[in-house]
């Protein structure tokens, strides 16, 4: 495998990967979500001519609850929620109450991407990002190091 085809397969990795072992909204006792934790933040990652598009699951939240940086290459999104937990409201008592203040994020490896080329959209709970392809720096043919 060539050292640009190997760059450009670690595009959108998640930066965690699967079932990250010490974060508890990957095993499954996340307060905010509990059990329904491993359907969040599903994101989908379609390849275009000129980009990437990425469609993440975030229902219930409002466009102000998240965030989107871009740092050394690796794209973070991040939604945090907060709710009153007072024990009455305007029409009575709550008997159960399931929805809790929280956070939740995701990060992959997008590579030498600048900030101001993403864009970004929120519409009927899906987060919508575009960012553009970029070409991948050619690495070294030669990889054995002189040993002294």
């Amino acid at each position: 495998m060539s050292n640009n085809k190997y760059l450009a397969e670690r595009l959108f990795d998640d930066f965690w990967g699967d079932g990250f072992p010490t974060a508890p909204m990957w095993t499954g006792h996340d307060p905010l979500y509990g059990k329904h934790v491993k359907n969040l933040m599903k994101t989908d990652v379609r390849e275009t001519e000129n980009s990437y598009e990425l469609d993440i699951d975030l229902p219930g939240f409002q466009k102000e609850e998240m965030t989107v940086e871009l740092r050394d290459g690796y794209l973070s999104i991040r939604a945090a929620k907060g709710l009153d937990k007072e024990e009455k409201d305007k029409k009575g008592t709550y008997i159960r109450q399931e929805r809790y203040t929280g956070a939740c994020s995701r990060s992959f490896y997008v590579g030498n991407v600048e900030p101001e080329e993403v864009s970004a959209k929120y519409e009927d709970g899906i987060l919508k990002l575009t960012l553009p392809k970029k070409e991948t720096k050619e690495l070294p043919q030669h990889n054995r190091i002189a040993i002294q």
